[in-house]
């Protein structure tokens, strides 16, 4: 089973969800039965920020002095072997062009929140071959859950 914990400091987030926790925990029982976890319990901590915020963390953790549309780190804390990481998401990003449609915005953040998932299961995209690997999985997932919640 998979646990999230949402936790947002920008307030644009709350304009476009509403029950931010609910939003997220009703993607993670959409996903297909391979990444359920049902077997064992699982966390991570999601985190809602905006361009400024991500930006820093971008700087901080991998020297690009950028905001970013999303920020994985996967967990390698063995103490806590039930905890896989934290995923931060830019608003500012999802929010492009404003223009777009409050279920264009929902779907935007579906597939990146799933592409922050999958590198918390040590998923990547550097290579060539890991790059296919992962868009099949990315889509794999995003098939279930819009199928799920639609």
């Amino acid at each position: 089973m998979i646990s999230v914990d949402v936790v947002s400091e920008e307030k644009a987030w709350s304009k476009k969800l509403k029950k931010k926790e609910l939003f997220f925990k009703k993607i993670c029982r959409s996903f297909p039965k391979k990444y359920k976890f049902l077997q064992k319990k699982i966390n991570f901590t999601l985190l809602l920020f905006n361009n400024k915020r991500i930006k820093k963390l971008n700087k901080s953790f991998r020297n690009k002095n950028k905001p970013t549309d999303i920020l994985s780190f996967p967990s390698n804390n063995k103490i806590k072997e039930n905890y896989i990481g934290d995923i931060i998401i830019s608003y500012n990003f999802i929010d492009k062009p404003k223009s777009q449609s409050l279920k264009s915005f929902k779907k935007k953040l579906i597939k990146t929140f799933i592409h922050g998932f999958l590198h918390l299961l040590n998923f990547d995209h550097i290579k060539d071959k890991d790059h296919i690997k992962m868009l099949k999985e990315e889509e794999l997932i995003y098939k279930s859950v819009i199928s799920k919640l639609s």
